[in-house]
């Protein structure tokens, strides 16, 4: 049986539910971004760690799969999930993620590293407000980015496998910053709607867990592109 619907007062509350879910979200992302940064620093504070995924390739990419694993079981069982199960599966990839950003503290300079956060926060912060307030459906762009970007990281990882040219990595780079300050806008658009479909407390947590893990590897691929731009200025 169909509730009524309120215009007045349902808009009221569409509204309130949209800012405290976004408010929830950001939290969720400001809190995984924090334990990747904590894991890293201490990680880096002796140099077995990034000696060690440095000189064992299959321990790397051992770590590399299993954040794919666990960001690809979080985006297709999100509604099977627990909210503890939704919430262990954002940390778990949180603190993998910290694990591998040891390499880039150890490879990059600090002050590098500092100024490509700043720009990407800055950047992010820009899309991120558009995408709030602007009245434009940016489904048909954002799938469209979201294509191109597929298609620019299977040409990434043919070219570090196979060919091996430099200049390429940079262009990539370029185009996946513009991509990914799109398909920021478009994620923050989505998270909204997300807003006004939870039905229940237990579906809002976990809506705002998984756009809080969309924010965040939003933020990580715009950030470690920056970083790559910048250092190659150098």
């Amino acid at each position: 049986m169909e509730q009524p619907n309120f215009p007045n007062t349902n808009a009221g509350s569409r509204a309130a539910i949209q800012q405290s879910m976004m408010q929830r979200v950001f939290l969720w992302m400001f809190a995984g971004l924090s334990m990747t940064a904590i894991i890293a620093v201490v990680l880096n504070s002796t140099q077995d760690v990034p000696k060690m995924l440095m000189e064992s390739p299959g321990l790397f990419w051992g770590v590399i799969i299993a954040e794919l694993a666990v960001v690809f079981g979080l985006s297709f069982l999100i509604n099977r999930l627990s909210v503890f199960a939704a919430t262990f599966g954002f940390f778990l990839y949180a603190a993998l993620n910290g694990i591998t950003f040891t390499l880039i503290l150890a490879r990059f300079e600090l002050g590098t590293i500092g100024a490509a956060f700043f720009i990407a926060a800055g950047m992010f912060g820009i899309f991120a407000v558009f995408g709030y307030v602007t009245k434009i459906d940016l489904s048909k762009i954002g799938s469209i980015a979201l294509m191109v970007l597929l298609g620019l990281i299977i040409a990434s990882i043919v070219n570090f496998f196979f060919i091996s040219y430099e200049p390429m990595n940079l262009i990539i780079s370029y185009a996946l910053v513009v991509l990914i300050s799109i398909i920021t806008a478009w994620d923050i658009q989505k998270i909204k709607s997300y807003g006004a479909e939870a039905q229940t407390e237990e579906q809002a947590a976990k809506f705002a867990i998984f756009g809080a893990l969309m924010l965040y590897l939003d933020f990580i691929i715009l950030f470690k592109n920056i970083l790559y731009i910048l250092n190659s200025d150098d």
